[in-house]
């Protein structure tokens, strides 16, 4: 590793100016578990690390019903995991949260590390997205809400510009008799990169689905907002022809390619499967849970 800078701001105003005054000679960091390993690498060589991990305005988790959900960019993931209205309220962007890594990673890493990384295969980017989360970016000019699926531009790039911080992101609070949910596949049983993710929420009236979301990873330079999947289940019936034809419409919206952990034309097969599973645990979730 070269020789770094080291800076530690106690509010967001004084990581944006040093993120201003140094520009792409700076990199914030939050947990670092994919900066270090990047920087030992030699894949990005920044004179300044400016960590932010401990910013008040970017440790909270607060929500209530009537806001919804504010999740700090740098809150760790097994925080989010312990956290009751989170395992309440947004069980599958928990769960996605939890599949980040060992117990020990996820005392470090963050979900907005984890979408700032920019993957296309990132855990927790395709659960924010079936949630419509929103990231609060603060900059020298003032600050901006960005959705999700806008996010990533990609691989390993986003919208932010040199001089600005993700703070946190912005959920909306859950309908009545909605839910979500995550799922992925990898080789191994854990500690490794989905070859396929996909997350889902859903807001059931009965046998109705009113409201319908799914987003997938690691089949595409970025993160995908399957719209015409969503499309495909919102003010229909929910029931396995509505769904298979989501998965469908799910494996159209996808670009895998070959690599090492999987062909292109398995991440297709495994996104429809996927699909079919996430859907009918986010609309089991949805079907049991309290009134809101």
């Amino acid at each position: 590793m070269h020789a770094i800078n080291y800076e530690v701001p106690k509010t967001v105003a004084e990581a944006v100016k040093l993120l201003a005054a140094h520009g792409e000679k700076a990199r914030p960091l939050v947990g670092g578990t994919d900066l270090i390993i990047q920087l030992r690498a030699g894949v990005r060589r920044p004179e300044y690390v400016i960590d932010v991990k401990n910013i008040a305005d970017m440790r909270r988790i607060s929500f209530d019903l009537q806001h919804g959900l504010r999740l700090g960019a740098a809150v760790p993931c097994i925080e989010i995991y312990e956290n009751s209205d989170m395992r309440k309220y947004y069980p599958g962007l928990t769960e996605a949260a939890h599949l980040i890594g060992s117990l020990q990673i996820q005392s470090r890493a963050s979900v907005g590390g984890n979408l700032c990384n920019g993957s296309p295969a990132a855990d927790t980017t395709p659960a924010l997205i079936a949630l419509e989360a929103k990231g609060r970016v603060v900059g020298p000019k003032g600050e901006r809400m960005v959705p999700v699926e806008d996010f990533c531009t990609s691989p390993g790039r986003t919208v932010l510009k040199p001089d600005e911080l993700l703070v946190d992101l912005h959920i909306p609070s859950p309908a009545r008799h909605s839910s979500d949910a995550y799922l992925r596949f990898i080789p191994r049983n854990e500690m490794d990169i989905a070859v396929v993710g996909v997350g889902a929420s859903l807001t059931l009236d009965d046998d109705q689905c009113t409201e319908a979301r799914i987003a997938l990873g690691a089949v595409g330079p970025t993160p995908i907002f399957a719209k015409e999947a969503s499309q495909a289940l919102a003010g229909k019936k929910f029931d396995d022809a509505a769904v298979e034809r989501a998965a469908q419409l799910a494996v159209a919206a996808s670009s895998p390619i070959d690599d090492m952990r999987g062909t292109a034309e398995y991440r297709r097969h495994m996104v429809a499967v996927l699909t079919r599973r996430v859907l009918a645990r986010a609309a089991e979730r949805a079907r049991t849970s309290q009134s809101r």
